[in-house]
């Protein structure tokens, strides 16, 4: 046990009650399912209603947590302080110019939520819309949502949450009094502005899937809002949206590896919406809207990956006639350029694509003459940040790379002339030189080169000597970008290896990429995850057992079926709100997102061989009677994304059935779900958590 963790002499022992399950003939026991309360919806939205038997064991892994990692709270504290310091107290946007106003948001020294505010082009005072801080003083917890201005500039449409289950009520604000309308819309997903009047909103059903599109208009009683579109096949979640030209309100209803997109006019938003392409299995498609240049001859911008297009192409289509057959290609597909997204202008459109693990953006004007934005670091991120404004010859990108803090740029289209206009500002102080990033590569058993990124101090002897942290994530085709983290230099500081690991998975090297790791080929990403540590220790960045794996959510399957697989080559594991319970959620089609999970994981309750896939990796189900690292694992009573019970019922596994003296440590907040505390200081306490179990399991010497 390492010196700077002291659990209790007795762990927290969950009751067994054998609950028999059966599918495609075979039986299984699962001794922890009566952890999943009955009411968990309800508990979901007030966790103080969580059935006692299971809020006391839940409270009583907290209290043993807290007592093992007590004597880290001088580190804790430490590191909580080094990275508050890295962060600017008082802290500005770039002002986002739409219409008559430039709107921005602004960070106040000691606050933990920003404010926002605009100011006319033409001069004035700043104008406050709201003040989160000041809307979140009443709430042990707050994340405010959506924040949409009307396109009269009146009105400001914002939600928020105060459970952490993602129950969103939406608030409408007179931008001209200050004060809220006392109309207020209930488990809202998202919102969208078609005109001064008029809004557009998903409602969330029973289950927490938003299926019914409603359209409101200002001032009226929500009871009366207008139902636009009902999708009722769950696997398929809705989303609304305007174009960037503000002519076409978008109903997107979509799930993993599936779209389909309607659209209505803005002229005319009591028209029955028309489909754009109707859904067919395996075609995933974007829209939005580009005026002709006539002024007549309007057209959808399509981003599609029909026609055997995996990477995803982008086409053209009047919109007069919108569907598939119509569409028209305006770049030739190239295969391994994976565009992940694009912005459309009135004489521009512009992507972010990735290809071999590197971002880049590409533009192209009306006459069809392409031009990219080159950088030259050897691991790096990239984000556009496209605005408001429809008819502008310029935009803006963030870069980063894991020792370049993050850079807001300005680029003119027409010229290529790039201008830097904010650089991350990091008080405490930051030289880049003292760190070096790398990208290294992993043999995979399969032959398969994965690749891993790292960042480590100038300093620290490449001699194996070093503990490293390694994160991973891997799927649902989410690429993890090579960026900036300040939080990360507390570690790195302390002679820390920091590596991520582009598992198959994620969409890094392209579309083939994550449907490698798909179905049964799932268990690529955890021999992926494996491979990168293994170089890590063979290009003596590492040794064995010097290794922390972290992951969170979908990456806390990696985490944990890895942990399975090779325990002995981790000095810990850190598992946030880990998905862990692979198979008894994906049988429960009551869950929030289990329907429309099937197409990553496979359905186990029609496929006898997507049962055995899961079977074979789901963490949960495949704990054994052996030694296992020290872990910490995470959870949230009200996370409608990854249950309480399923990290809770791994851990009581896991006591009950590992070999070892090491240390396993469950914290479950109460009072919050998957993203854990809101406010930019608060979560760094949850940074300092995990940050301190990996300097205790890795290293103890370098936080004594």
């Amino acid at each position: 046990m390492k010196s700077l963790i002291k659990p209790p002499a007795t762990a927290p022992k969950a009751t067994k009650k054998t609950k028999h399950n059966s599918a495609h003939g075979v039986e299984w026991t699962d001794h922890y399912a009566w952890l999943r309360a009955d009411n968990w919806q309800e508990a979901m939205r007030e966790p103080e209603k969580l059935p006692e038997a299971i809020a006391s064991y839940l409270t009583l892994e907290n209290t043993y947590c807290s007592a093992a990692l007590a004597p880290t709270e001088a580190l804790q504290k430490q590191l909580i302080s080094e990275m508050r310091g890295r962060i600017l107290e008082v802290d500005e946007a770039l002002p986002e110019p739409y219409g008559p106003y430039a709107y921005c948001e602004r960070y106040i020294e000691g606050a933990e939520h920003p404010i926002y505010f605009r100011t006319a082009h033409d001069g004035g005072d700043e104008q406050l819309l709201i003040d989160i801080n000041k809307e979140a003083a009443r709430h042990e917890y707050f994340d405010h949502g959506t924040i949409e201005y009307s396109p009269d500039h009146k009105t400001l449409a914002w939600s928020s949450d105060t459970s952490g289950a993602e129950y969103y009520r939406l608030f409408f604000r007179n931008i001209a009094t200050g004060k809220d309308s006392d109309k207020v819309i209930e488990d809202v997903d998202d919102a969208a502005w078609a005109n001064g009047e008029t809004l557009f909103y998903t409602l969330v059903d029973d289950n927490h899937r938003p299926s019914k599109v409603f359209r409101h208009r200002l001032g009226s009683d929500p009871s009366d809002d207008v139902l636009v579109y009902h999708e009722k096949d769950d696997r398929f979640f809705c989303e609304v949206s305007v174009s960037r030209s503000g002519q076409y309100v978008f109903i997107s209803t979509g799930m993993n590896d599936q779209d389909e997109i309607w659209f209505i006019p803005v002229n005319d938003l009591s028209a029955v919406p028309q489909v754009i392409q109707p859904r067919t299995e395996g075609l995933e498609y974007d829209v939005d809207h580009q005026v002709g240049q006539d002024g007549n001859s309007d057209k959808f911008i399509i981003l599609s990956n029909t026609d055997d297009a995996r990477d995803f192409k982008l086409s053209s289509t009047s919109v007069a006639t919108p569907g598939r057959q119509h569409w028209s290609d305006f770049q030739a597909y190239k295969p391994g350029c994976m565009i992940h997204s694009f912005e459309v202008f009135k004489d521009w459109v512009l992507w972010l694509a990735v290809e071999d693990a590197l971002p880049a953006i590409y533009f192209v004007d009306k006459n069809n003459n392409v031009s990219s934005v080159a950088f030259s670091e050897e691991a790096y991120s990239l984000g556009i940040d496209a605005g408001y404004e429809y008819d502008v010859s310029h935009f803006r990108f963030d870069y980063s790379s894991p020792t370049t803090p993050w850079q807001t740029w300005q680029y003119d289209c027409t010229n290529g002339e790039r201008q830097l206009l904010k650089t991350q500002s990091i008080p405490s102080g930051h030289e880049a030189s003292n760190y070096i990033a790398r990208r290294v590569t992993a043999e995979s058993h399969d032959g398969v080169k994965v690749p891993v990124t790292l960042l480590h101090h100038k300093d620290t002897a490449i001699d194996g000597s070093a503990p490293c942290l390694l994160y991973g994530y891997g799927s649902y085709g989410s690429s993890v970008p090579a960026g900036f983290s300040s939080n990360r230099l507390s570690l790195v500081d302390r002679g820390f290896v920091y590596a991520i690991a582009h598992v198959r998975g994620g969409e890094e090297k392209g579309r083939e990429w994550y449907e490698a790791a798909k179905g049964a080929g799932k268990v690529n990403s955890f021999h992926d995850y494996i491979a990168a540590a293994e170089a890590l220790i063979s290009l003596q960045y590492t040794t064995a057992g010097n290794v922390v794996i972290n992951g969170g959510s979908a990456g806390g399957l990696l985490v944990g079926a890895t942990v399975n697989m090779r325990p002995e080559l981790f000095a810990g594991v850190i598992a946030d709100v880990p998905f862990v319970d692979v198979l008894n959620t994906m049988i429960d089609d009551s869950l929030p997102l289990t329907p429309g999970e099937w197409s990553q994981w496979g359905n186990p309750i029609e496929s006898k061989q997507a049962f055995e896939n899961i079977m074979s990796y789901s963490p949960y189900d495949n704990v054994e009677r052996k030694d296992y690292p020290p872990m910490l694992v995470t959870a949230g009573v009200s996370d409608p994304r990854v249950t309480y019970w399923e990290p809770a019922k791994w851990v009581a596994k896991l006591r009950e059935l590992k070999t070892d003296n090491n240390v396993l440590l469950l914290k479950t907040n109460m009072s919050s779900g998957h993203f854990g505390k809101t406010g930019r200081f608060a979560i760094l306490e949850d940074y300092a958590l995990s940050y301190a179990f990996a300097i205790a399991v890795a290293e103890p010497e370098a936080g004594a």
